[in-house]
């Protein structure tokens, strides 16, 4: 029998090594799309498992990219049964194999890549729904998803003038200021000392927060024209509900992942397009400018493959990883 060549393990420590730009991510990212909107790119929903009490919840993935001809599994687990971000425990794999060869490539850890390929797809829908001229982007929550929000809001959405960023922890706000001054020179954040002003002006609301934030912004508080993101946490379920034109990246994720955002009838919102309809075309991103558009960012295991793959070559030039003969 033979045996598929050895797999690159890429820890951790070893992806935080990884130099990557966030324009470099949101061009994987976008690819990623290209490939899933023409019909090569296989990406079914999520299995998840929790038990009653909630203490964990666990996602399995899969999903096949045609541009790069690569199949990859995600595994996910979160264990939180205290809601308390100092105790919880979080662990998510990504395997890539090259599906030209058989090959496997690599089994990395995906934290660092979801935390990019997130805020990436943010960072589209921005591009695809906001008006031209939306100035003032609002993130809400500090946390990892917060950390790297502004960077690759602006990389989609250059026009950007105002960053605001509404949270409760002082190591998380600092986080989010010195990414920002890491990677958009001359660039500050405001801190919002005031929710509901700061969510009045804002032409984007980016939602990231953990489910223990105070913030629970309602449909009232938004702007005719704004954009309001739900990752996290942060938004209320009329947000979703009274919403004048709904997008998600997957329908069927959102049917899955969304149901606390269901209306007062339970029900959740019928999606009006997907974000890959409308990168390819075939979708519109609002009806009107006055629209208020409602995006639920879930992710998509084709955009981790994308990122993962362009992990794996930037550590292989510099010299990162190991290798393992799982097989052997």
């Amino acid at each position: 029998m033979t045996h598929p060549a050895s797999t690159l393990i890429l820890t951790a420590s070893d992806l935080d090594k990884v130099q990557i730009t966030s324009g470099d991510v949101l061009s994987a990212v976008e690819t990623a799309y290209d490939a899933l909107s023409s019909g090569h790119s296989i990406n079914p929903g999520k299995l998840t498992v929790a038990p009653d009490d909630r203490r964990s919840v666990a996602y399995s993935m899969l999903a096949r990219d045609g541009h790069s001809e690569t199949v990859a599994f995600k595994t996910s687990f979160k264990f939180d049964p205290h809601r308390d971000r100092t105790r919880k425990r979080y662990y998510t794999t990504l395997s890539l194999y090259d599906d030209t060869t058989g090959a496997p490539i690599a089994l990395m850890d995906c934290g660092r890549i979801g935390a990019l390929r997130t805020p990436a797809v943010s960072g589209l829908l921005i591009r695809a729904c906001a008006v031209p001229d939306a100035s003032t982007v609002l993130v809400v929550g500090s946390g990892t998803q917060g950390r790297f929000a502004l960077p690759l809001a602006l990389a989609a959405h250059p026009q950007f003038t105002d960053l605001e960023l509404f949270a409760t922890h002082p190591d998380g706000i600092a986080a989010v200021q010195d990414e920002l001054a890491r990677q958009c020179a001359g660039r500050t954040v405001r801190i919002s000392t005031d929710l509901e002003e700061s969510v009045r002006r804002a032409d984007v609301i980016l939602a990231v927060a953990g489910e223990a934030t105070p913030a629970d912004i309602p449909s009232e508080w938004i702007k005719p024209g704004a954009v309001t993101i739900l990752v996290g946490y942060g938004l209320s379920a009329s947000t979703l509900s009274d919403a004048d034109y709904i997008v998600a990246t997957s329908a069927e994720q959102m049917r899955t992942t969304g149901t606390d955002m269901a209306g007062p009838d339970g029900e959740l919102r019928d999606v009006d397009a997907e974000l890959p309809d409308i990168l390819a075309g075939r979708a519109r991103a609002r009806r009107t400018p006055h629209d208020h558009v409602f995006a639920y960012n879930s992710g998509l295991v084709v955009t981790d493959i994308a990122l993962g793959l362009l992990f794996v070559d930037k550590a292989r030039e510099q010299g990162l990883g190991s290798t393992l003969d799982l097989w052997s």
